[in-house]
């Protein structure tokens, strides 16, 4: 029976943030809202195709090179600079705060483990009105290697001063929670992007289909 987290680290990209924004860029360089999705997914993917060639880049320049690709390569790179700015502007989940205040009160150390800069991370935790409840922010390039290789998910509990058997990752990417849980952490999933978690990754030590529902379920799972 896997035991209460004394710390949880939630992605940031998609689970606390809401990248919807980025459509409206999308829009205004002339490109298709949709092309957001598969964009994104490209770049996540050659980060973790870097990653396993032994080489970590940063995500703008990983997301420079994907929108260039994905575009058929019809923006130009002040274009590129202007959907990339969108990353600055983002907006949270609604469920972000009220799960974040939950394990603030019940005395559970919060961290944000992400791809992104720290730089944004920050500003984006600033406006959202949630850095508050946040003890740290660990970036890919603080730990040396992108998302789901072992290391990120160590450095997170060490930055966050817990074991990792007593780290949990929340995160709406099931690829996520599979990295944390084969590095031997927690790993709470939530629904609200996949829908159904995939069957290919390790499970998750709880599911719900929003942040407070998996926050619930892990404050839940046993003191020792």
């Amino acid at each position: 029976m896997p035991a209460r987290p004394y710390a949880v680290a939630f992605d940031v990209l998609e689970t606390l943030a809401d990248l919807a924004a980025l459509r409206v860029r999308f829009e205004d360089v002339g490109q298709p809202p949709a092309l957001m999705h598969s964009w994104f997914l490209r770049a996540q993917r050659d980060g973790m195709v870097l990653a396993l060639s032994g080489e970590l880049r940063t995500l703008p320049e990983i997301a420079r090179q994907a929108l260039r690709t994905e575009s058929g390569h019809t923006v130009t790179e002040e274009q590129i600079d202007h959907v990339l700015g969108g990353f600055s502007d983002l907006s949270a989940h609604p469920d972000a705060a009220p799960a974040m205040r939950r394990l603030a009160e019940a005395g559970v150390r919060i961290g944000c483990l992400t791809v992104g800069s720290a730089q944004n991370t920050e500003r984006f935790l600033d406006g959202a009105g949630l850095a508050r409840y946040v003890d740290r922010v660990v970036t890919v390039e603080q730990a040396g290697v992108w998302k789901p290789a072992a290391a990120v998910y160590h450095a997170a509990a060490r930055e966050l001063g817990a074991p990792p058997e007593r780290l949990a990752l929340v995160a709406v990417h099931s690829w996520d929670c599979h990295g944390a849980k084969r590095a031997g952490c927690l790993a709470g999933w939530c629904a609200r992007l996949e829908g159904r978690y995939g069957d290919v990754f390790s499970p998750p030590d709880v599911t719900g289909n929003d942040l407070t529902e998996v926050v619930e379920g892990l404050l839940d799972l046993p003191a020792d």
